[in-house]
């Protein structure tokens, strides 16, 4: 009785090799697993439900051959595909989640969340993010051609690799404070998220008490993912699996 958290998968036709590793998951470990729960970037980025890359498609069955299975598979939107819909929903069986959304199993509460919320130091990045999250501009996006939605991505994406180089490591992380405030405002003593890249499990005190923020690896190279039983949450690398 256990289930998975993975996050920033970053799936994309450019690297097969971190698609491939993700559909064996799917197909092997994850159906032992209760649920299994993606925060965030999933893929390097999401233009809409409209998808016809063979790569990403090849995922998307895979997801669908787990939910077939009766395994519970979640997916939160992180800052590279924040446009799923209703489609993607049922093309995959998979449920959305809120930003960020608590959830109960074997008598533990985590509050997860992608955690590019939480890196409110870098400013001009949460300017953008409130944009791009506002439904009427997403409304707006959709409704343009797949093909100036690609190249709009990808203008984007290169606007991002350049902000990240010139942003400090600090800066790129959470804010402390920030961290406070959600897990106060959630009376949650259990946070986990993804985006950081930085792995690890770390103790926050909020008001006396004593608090986890455990975060999740992305895939790049060696993928240390969450596994949650009765016992509580470990991150565990991903070949350990089986």
């Amino acid at each position: 009785m256990h289930t998975l958290l993975v996050s920033d998968l970053h799936i994309d036709a450019a690297e097969p090799a971190i698609g491939e590793r993700f559909v064996a998951l799917l197909d092997g470990p994850a159906r032992s697993a209760e649920a299994l729960y993606v925060l965030g970037d999933l893929f390097e980025h999401w233009i809409g439900d409209d998808e016809d890359d063979p790569h990403r498609l090849a995922v998307l069955a895979a997801m669908r051959r787990l939910t077939n299975e009766g395994v519970e598979l979640y997916v939160m939107a992180g800052n590279r595909d924040f446009l799923y819909t209703g489609r993607f929903e049922q093309d995959t069986g998979v449920r959305l989640l809120a930003d960020p959304t608590a959830v109960t199993r074997y008598g533990t509460t985590l509050l997860c969340t992608h955690g590019d919320g939480l890196c409110t130091d870098d400013v001009p990045y949460q300017r953008l993010r409130a944009m791009v999250r506002d439904p009427i501009w997403q409304k707006r996006f959709l409704a343009l051609p797949r093909a100036s939605r690609a190249l709009l991505a990808e203008a984007a994406r290169s606007g991002s690799r350049s902000h990240t180089a010139t942003q400090s490591r600090m800066l790129m992380d959470v804010n402390a404070d920030t961290v406070k405030t959600v897990l106060r405002a959630g009376g949650i003593d259990l946070l986990v998220h993804g985006h950081t890249h930085r792995p690890g499990r770390h103790t926050v005190e909020v008001d006396g008490r004593a608090c986890t923020r455990i975060v999740l690896s992305d895939w790049s190279a060696n993928p240390m993912i969450g596994r949650w039983d009765p016992n509580g949450v470990e991150l565990v690398p991903l070949d350990s699996l089986g």
